[in-house]
């Protein structure tokens, strides 16, 4: 296959997938927040049981999940071939592709768009391609309002916050914190209204109601792109992604170029998959689908800006580049134990969770020890949930290691680290009965420093490579060797 998609090979990916600081000093400051705990604890439990009801009731789901797998291994080892089909068919009726390497060009690209029409204010269905790429800060900073519709963004906007799961990104809020911020960012609201999610969502409803009919111009992001008709796709629950489509008279689609499909036929298999994996539900309450322009109806402008932003580089990577089949379900997050106590914030990119500790890393490069990125693939027990939990079937444990190893490998420079180091150590005093006894013996130090809780927190270096982020069990009180005399009066 190849890799060359017309843009540099490792052109890194920009934007906001690197945070300000290493996972384990984000994640030390959310662990005590037990607000933000509780609310994720309840919300993902809660998903996480209702999506194991839901894909019990398909009694060909891993059927189904294979299916995806092989549908998304077959786009990305024809990309090229599919991204030029897609692009000759999306102008072939009506509608204008443009091609963007990072994130600062598609910014740019949109925002001239927009500037082209004369409007100074747009609005957007949900899309994880313009949070990556920080349009809507690019755009404020051009003049231009980008009014956020789908409601878990339109809190996350009205907060001056940033996005904490993939699919619900005000998981971390409640109800009596979304009542405040209303209450402070909201115009016209009624002063009164109370933290019932009814009335909640009644005054977000009254309030982009006025924005999407003044609004001339609609930004979107795409859950697929069909390369055989030019046909695009967007999933979502609210409705409001429906009214973004269809009033505006320019509607500009950002999507990266992994979210291709060869045929019409091939979302038959994903329509079954993403909604039971991300919402728990048979079927999406909205699916909207549009394929150039149509005179007379909907938008009579029609763009899409295609997203490189590292995606290349994943794509080279023989092992990596299954993390480009991901369908933002968000289902890995919500069985992750990390994720859950750690919460969005910690992982720094707006892709968090497991898929966001593959994702982020790859997208971006790394560029040492001490970049924030470089720590993803380690903010993870290996438990396996996360394979098990994704539809498309992929490998999350396998790719944490594999990223794993490179970092290693990259920060030693072909020397010798810790780990090598400890590992000779540990096999010269296995080799010897008289080493092993005298370490058993050397262990007992350990029971004095767990006390009475029985586990180490903290060592000297180089301890303190382990105890930087997580604890050391103490000793037991006996050795197998004092049992086994104690049990059999040592008998060999």
């Amino acid at each position: 296959m190849t890799t060359f998609l017309g843009t540099p090979t490792f052109h890194p990916g920009t934007g906001n997938i690197r945070g300000a600081e290493r996972f384990p000093e984000a994640a030390r400051k959310s662990l005590t927040d037990t607000q933000l705990r509780a609310n994720l604890g309840r919300a993902t439990s809660t998903i996480r049981n209702k999506r194991t009801a839901a894909i019990a009731e398909v009694d060909d789901w891993e059927e189904l999940r294979r299916a995806g797998s092989a549908l998304k291994a077959d786009v990305m080892a024809r990309l090229p071939d599919l991204l030029m089909q897609f692009e000759e068919n999306v102008v072939a009726r009506g509608g204008t592709v443009h091609w963007a390497r990072d994130s600062a060009e598609a910014n740019r690209i949109i925002t001239d768009l927009v500037r082209s029409t004369g409007s100074d204010e747009v609005v957007k269905v949900k899309s994880m391609a313009t949070q990556e790429t920080g349009l809507d800060e690019h755009l404020e900073e051009s003049g231009i309002a980008a009014i956020e519709t789908d409601l878990a963004e339109l809190i996350v906007q009205l907060a001056g916050d940033t996005p904490s799961h993939i699919l619900v990104p005000a998981i971390h809020r409640n109800r009596a914190e979304i009542r405040e911020i209303f209450l402070e960012s909201m115009p016209g609201i009624d002063a009164d209204i109370s933290d019932d999610p009814r009335a909640l969502t009644m005054a977000a409803r009254a309030y982009l109601r006025r924005k999407f009919l003044s609004a001339r111009v609609a930004i979107s992001g795409a859950n697929f792109g069909v390369a055989e008709t030019g046909t695009l796709a967007v999933v979502e629950s609210e409705g409001n992604g429906r009214m973004c489509l269809t009033l505006p008279d320019t509607l500009i689609t950002l999507m990266g170029i992994e979210k291709l499909v060869p045929t019409f036929t091939d979302l038959e298999v994903f329509m079954q998959l993403l909604p039971r994996s991300s919402t728990a539900e048979r079927m999406n309450p909205y699916t909207s689908m549009w394929t150039g322009v149509h005179p007379g109806d909907g938008p009579q402008n029609f763009h899409v800006v295609l997203l490189d932003n590292g995606r290349t580089n994943v794509l080279a990577d023989e092992v990596g580049r299954s993390a480009l089949h991901c369908i933002r379900c968000s289902a890995c997050l919500n069985v992750c134990p990390v994720y859950e106590r750690a919460g969005g914030h910690a992982y720094g990119s707006v892709y968090p969770g497991p898929i966001g500790a593959i994702l982020s890393p790859q997208l971006t490069g790394t560029t040492g020890h001490d970049d924030p990125n470089a720590s993803l693939p380690f903010a993870s027990t290996l438990c396996g949930a996360c394979f098990d939990a994704c539809p498309v079937r992929i490998d999350i444990p396998g790719i944490l290691v594999h990223l794993r190893a490179k970092q290693i490998d990259s920060e030693r420079h072909g020397l010798r680290g810790g780990q090598d180091l400890a590992m000779k150590a540990a096999g010269w005093v296995m080799e010897s009965e008289r080493r092993f006894a005298a370490a058993e013996t050397a262990s007992k130090v350990g029971r004095v420093l767990g006390g009475r809780k029985g586990r180490i927190i903290s060592l000297p270096y180089p301890g303190s490579a382990w105890t930087s982020s997580r604890d050391f069990p103490s000793p037991p009180k006996e050795t197998f060797r004092k049992w086994w005399e104690r049990t059999h009066g040592g008998e060999r």
